[in-house]
């Protein structure tokens, strides 16, 4: 049980899980703490993006040292990170002091899901990537449906500490579960590859540039959305987080069906096949004009997303293997550094042209980037370098 290859998928998903529970549980807590503590709603603002700062920071580079090191000290060395900064989070006094928390777990954030999923392709072949790969997403997706719910009940039952320190508990189990998860001594041994090696690969930047794309259009139409249902439609917050709540609950099947799809059809067709589908629904989005229609275009531009993420995970597997690169380390720390910047562009761009030219017009312009990104896929594999050692063929 130790070596099978189902402990570690099942280690993986409850550490992105946790992982997840932790930025979420904060949605609901931190700008109490906040206020409380004297913060402005600017300051409140800069202390939940100072999570992706050091997303940024330590996912590449993470990626790399996992890659010499191995899998299983970083995941160790990540989630206990993630448990020492929710007990940081939970004893916090001063604003200062949850900065810190934050940024910890920001890099927390950034081991768990970049060494997660590279220890998953080590294991796993390109016939089975995108199945297992749906399937932590899949988890992690439940992670984002409870997390909020989960933080305001425990806040207001057991006081500000309590959703912090259970959430910390969690982590230091899922330490516990990689300590005791012995890895194949066959996908222990890793090949150092250097970061511009993978960069240069044309199918791994396409790659990256469309998660970037995905990403920020994740990040943009959620908040502009809840905007415009709100301003517009005028619906409160709970029928708000009802359309969100069923988006979530479509995205958590989908994500095993896209990737089983990615296994038999092939990652890469997939990932075109989620881009033309996610630019071809946001403009539908523009016809929402009730709770019902709400609820159903989401849903749609939410199942067009997951034909994206899970089959771009694979992909990026895909995309490196083809390569002669047998160590998916630095590959996966770019993944989640392309997604990280766009969660950070995507709302900042929305929101600059929500305010100019308004709801309807910003579905139609942004629609276009999610459909030209197929045109460059399908340029990058024409003639796809190889990495053999420090030369590329």
């Amino acid at each position: 049980m130790r070596e099978s290859r189902a402990a570690a998928v099942a280690l993986v998903t409850f550490a992105t899980f946790v992982d997840i529970v932790a930025y979420s549980i904060a949605v609901p807590v931190l700008p109490d703490i906040s206020r409380r503590l004297g913060a402005s709603p600017t300051m409140i603002g800069l202390l939940f993006a100072s999570f992706g700062v050091t997303v940024l920071a330590v996912s590449l580079p993470m990626g790399a040292i996992s890659d010499r090191m191995g899998r299983r000290g970083p995941l160790v060395g990540g989630l206990i990170a993630l448990a020492a900064s929710t007990v940081m989070f939970a004893f916090a006094e001063e604003l200062p002091g949850l900065f810190a928390a934050r940024l910890v777990q920001g890099a927390a954030d950034a081991v768990t899901w970049v060494v997660g999923f590279a220890l998953l392709a080590d294991l796993f072949g390109p016939a089975e990537r995108g199945r297992i790969m749906g399937l932590v997403m899949s988890g992690t997706t439940f992670g984002f449906m409870v997390g909020p719910t989960l933080g305001g009940w425990l806040y207001e039952t057991g006081g500000v500490r309590v959703p912090f320190l259970c959430v910390a508990f969690l982590a230091f189990l899922a330490a516990i579960g990689f300590m005791w998860l012995k890895i194949p001594a066959k996908h222990a041994a890793h090949e150092a590859v250097p970061v511009r090696a993978i960069l240069r690969v044309p199918a791994v930047a396409v790659c990256s540039a469309a998660v970037v794309v995905i990403g920020g259009t994740i990040a943009m139409v959620e908040p502009i959305l809840s905007l415009y249902l709100a301003a517009s439609i005028h619906l409160g917050p709970a029928r708000v987080g009802m359309v969100f709540g069923a988006g979530a609950v479509a995205s958590a099947v989908l994500h095993p069906l896209t990737g089983h799809l990615a296994d038999r059809w092939g990652a890469r067709r997939v990932t075109i096949w989620g881009l033309v589908a996610t630019g071809s629904v946001l403009p539908f989005l523009g016809f929402i004009d009730s709770f019902e229609t709400a609820v159903a275009l989401f849903i749609l531009n939410t199942a067009a997303v997951a034909v994206v993420i899970t089959p771009s995970l694979a992909y990026m597997a895909e995309a490196t293997s083809t390569t002669g690169v047998g160590s998916f380390g630095v590959a996966f720390g770019l993944y989640n550094f392309a997604w990280a910047m766009g969660l950070l562009v995507g709302p900042a761009t929305g929101g600059f042209l929500y305010e100019r030219i308004g709801f309807h017009r910003l579905m139609l312009l942004w629609s276009p980037i999610a459909i030209a990104m197929t045109f460059l896929i399908v340029a990058s594999e024409r003639r796809p370098p190889v990495y053999h050692g420090d030369a590329r063929i």
